[in-house]
């Protein structure tokens, strides 16, 4: 990941468990982020006598040693700023630096070859009067400890990390509906391209889309141009989307161009792979090429942002994850769209991780789109997505409301007339309303998931207001 973008996160919600030793701590780093870090320093915040875990950052270890310092002075101020936001200073912290060997490279070549950047990231702690408790090497299935000097508990050669599943760690996570969604590398790799012959047709089919939108959108002074591609843009989308709502429709999948297959296996294994590999079927490369441009617009993109919850949330971010994928070189940019879209359906539907990682690659794909960068501060803030989805839902509501044409009763010319004199007055039946204009009560969503479901109808697009990325 980008070492220009790191993640941060709040206080743990789950059930509390006491951790004891560098084993335990090693064995817990995975359920506190929510996947297995890959290539990664890991800083966690430690509050009152009992060591209670609060924020914690998560950054890419720079591959240059030059860049050292000015990370782990980042890092750390990064990490107390954040808790001290939430009113309480770290009263300690806990270092984890995580990355595999290269080859020909042992566990202990790793944590020696670390070894100053741990060094460095204890002083950033300490110049901010904060001690680091602990500071761990995680690499080839081992752990190394910077601060234990007791080789009975913590040898030289390093201690083999408890199996999977089989601490109380792992344990009281399943309890609480905690789960690891493998490691940060498989994460990102359902995100991007597999390199081989099999990107040469998509490649074609966005050279060939690029040709004839590029200069429909431009070439009208109007914006007529731009409207039509536009609302192309969402039917398409909307068609998509049933899609993947619906399995049973494979058969009409890829309307324009041939789906792509995988054209070099992916590091993801088992049931996943096997998805991705379902969506991947389910979009051609025309329609794909399509919509990849046409999510370029930054309305086009706000709109397909309101598909984000009900049966919208997972076949949108099925969708998005496709998309990114077949952003291939030299359109690794345009992935921006679809990746914080995808972050945006993450977060919306409670997968922080996903989010995270999604909202991540996008600013790796383009670090000025502010759209990313705003739901990544969000995201990583704590801060709950019901206040933007409310936003959305109003902003829906209200389009909806105006491109609805009045029935046409209500548009009759009306004429007082006068009642009978003793007539009785009728009541209308509560909730109801009998004259006027019908406008939805708030947080009602007409032809939204609850009326239009797969296959009965499309979804309705929409957009946020004030979240426009200039894109």
């Amino acid at each position: 990941m980008n070492a220009n973008h790191h993640e941060t996160s709040g206080l743990s919600r789950t059930p509390q468990i006491t951790l004891r030793g560098p084993a335990e701590l090693a064995d817990a780093l995975p359920f506190v982020l929510g996947f297995h870090p890959t290539d990664s320093v890991v800083l966690v915040a430690l509050h009152g006598e009992r060591g209670r875990f609060g924020g914690r950052v998560r950054l890419g270890i720079p591959r240059s040693p030059g860049e050292w310092d000015s990370t782990a002075d980042h890092l750390a101020e990064c990490l107390v700023e954040g808790d001290s936001r939430k009113g309480t200073r770290p009263d300690g912290i806990v270092v984890f630096l995580c990355q595999d060997p290269e080859p020909g490279e042992t566990g202990r070549g790793v944590m020696e070859r670390l070894r100053p950047f741990a060094q460095r990231l204890r002083t950033a702690c300490g110049a901010l009067d904060i001690p680091v408790c602990e500071a761990l090497c995680i690499t080839d299935g081992l752990y190394f400890s910077y601060c234990c000097p007791d080789v009975r508990c913590c040898p030289s050669d390093g201690t083999p990390l408890a199996l999977s599943g089989t601490t109380v760690m792992a344990a009281t996570a399943t309890y609480a509906g905690v789960r690891v969604r493998g490691s940060l590398r498989d994460m990102e790799n359902r995100f991007r391209p597999s390199a081989g012959p099999g990107e040469e047709p998509q490649r074609t089919a966005l050279d060939t889309s690029a040709a004839s939108i590029v200069p429909e959108i431009l070439t009208d002074a109007g914006g007529k141009g731009r409207e039509e591609v536009r609302e192309r843009t969402l039917k398409l989308a909307r068609e998509v989307l049933r899609r993947f709502a619906n399995p049973k429709n494979e058969g009409n999948a890829a309307g324009k161009g041939s789906p792509v297959a995988p054209s070099a296996p992916r590091t993801t294994t088992g049931a996943t792979a096997e998805r991705d590999t379902t969506d991947d079927a389910l979009i051609g490369t025309d329609e794909a090429a399509a919509l990849i441009l046409g999510l370029q617009d930054r309305v086009t993109r706000d709109r397909a942002a309101e598909w984000m919850e009900g049966w919208e949330g997972p076949a949108a971010l099925r969708l998005w994850r496709v998309l990114a994928r077949r952003c291939v070189t030299p359109y690794q940019e345009h992935a921006a769209a679809p990746l914080t879209l995808a972050g945006w359906t993450a977060w919306s539907t409670g997968d922080e991780p996903t989010a995270r990682v999604a909202l991540g690659l996008a600013l790796e794909a383009d670090p000025e789109y502010v759209f990313a960068r705003l739901l990544h501060q969000a995201c990583n803030e704590g801060l709950d997505p019901e206040s933007l989805r409310s936003c959305l839902r109003a902003e829906r509501d209200s389009r909806l409301a105006v491109e609805e044409p009045a029935p046409a009763a209500e548009r009759r010319p009306r004429t007082r007339t006068a009642r009978p004199q003793g007539a009785r007055l009728s009541l209308a039946k509560p909730g109801r309303q009998t004259g006027g204009n019908r406008r939805p009560g708030a947080g009602v969503r007409p032809g939204g998931p609850a009326a239009a479901r797969p296959g009965s109808g499309a979804p309705r697009p929409g957009g946020p207001r004030g979240s426009r990325s200039g894109r």
